[in-house]
């Protein structure tokens, strides 16, 4: 008589936690993500040091080291070579190059 007993409250366990799952999982699909946003709008016509951090995705009081690691990690995903846009690698070297003081003063159009 027991094990009957036993069974069905394990039956009703297991559908309480499948039940409480499945609203879990809608109410994490209907929020809306928490990824970083992305700025919104075009490039400036000449780079800025404000913009520079924004290409590169680092702080205002970034180092070199960061400055260099974020240009590499950029330009593998980015570079001409291998499918990416001339326009955007040359708009992150310039980035890099504002950061680290080597600024050509040239201005993309």
């Amino acid at each position: 008589m027991a094990s009957p007993l036993m069974a069905g409250l394990g039956v009703a366990a297991a559908a309480y936690c499948s039940k409480q799952l499945v609203q879990l999982y809608v109410r994490m699909k209907a929020a809306p993500p928490v990824l970083r946003a992305f700025y919104k709008g075009g490039f400036e016509s000449t780079m800025t040091r404000m913009e520079a951090t924004r290409i590169l995705g680092l702080r205002d009081s970034a180092n070199e080291e960061k400055i260099k690691e974020a240009h590499r990690r950029i330009m593998i995903a980015n570079h001409p070579d291998s499918g990416g846009s001339s326009y955007i690698a040359a708009k992150v070297n310039a980035a890099k190059d504002m950061l680290l003081g080597k600024n050509k003063q040239s201005s993309f159009k």
